[in-house]
């Protein structure tokens, strides 16, 4: 644990109740006068705080000082992920988070289950406890396309992830934004609509499922 979060966490004095309060009272025995480190996960400083009140649900800290410190990948890499079952996503997404990854689109596709729905309050959750433990100044930022083709029209210099002889690790560097396909790729019409954009692939003749490609492709991109 890097830090504590709070949405507040730059204010002059910070109440923390729940969650929270329970983890830095009763299972890590904070008591008055202690300090701990929070951050808002928005903007680029750590707050420290001194425990000045500690009752049985809730807390009351004061602010003794801040500083810019940011903790994130310098390489920017936008995700557009054809979505799968949100279970698989919701436990994937933390790794996506500590690799550096910094958005994710979520896109319908043709062999994706339209009766799955993403929950993205759930999701940033995830993600807040991520960044807590791995040290990150901020967190993926998540949205919902409806289809590839809105995608695919306002992000034109998107890469395609998919079978394919061009290796990824020959692009890694312009990389961008990449779009990767749910259980069972692309369909044909899919295929059409993006045949004039870069697709490519890793070297290996085996079949990868979706969470294990966008955590590969990520790595090395990324790191």
């Amino acid at each position: 644990m890097q830090f504590s979060y709070s949405k507040l966490a730059g204010k002059q004095s910070l109440e923390i109740s729940l969650d929270t309060h329970k983890h830095l009272i009763k299972v890590r025995r904070h008591k008055i006068k202690d300090e701990v480190y929070f951050r808002n996960l928005v903007d680029d400083y750590i707050y420290l705080y001194e425990f000045i009140k500690i009752s049985k649900n809730s807390s009351i800290l004061s602010l003794k000082n801040s500083k810019k410190l940011i903790c994130k990948n310098k390489k920017k890499l936008h995700l557009a992920w054809c979505i799968i079952d949100p279970k698989i996503i919701e436990k994937s997404i933390a790794s996506l988070n500590e690799l550096g990854v910094d958005k994710i689109t979520f896109i319908y596709c043709q062999y994706s289950q339209h009766n799955f729905k993403i929950n993205l309050e759930k999701l940033n959750k995830i993600l807040i406890n991520s960044s807590i433990q791995c040290g990150r100044s901020n967190i993926i930022t998540l949205e919902i396309c409806k289809s590839l083709e809105e995608f695919l029209e306002i992000n034109e210099n998107t890469y395609i992830l998919d079978f394919s002889k061009n290796n990824i690790d020959d692009k890694k560097d312009e990389i961008k934004t990449l779009l990767i396909g749910c259980e069972g790729g692309f369909s044909s019409n899919e295929k059409n609509i993006f045949k004039n954009s870069q697709v490519l692939g890793f070297e290996t003749n085996l079949i990868l499922k979706s969470k294990t490609a966008i955590v590969c492709a990520s790595s090395k991109i990324l790191l």
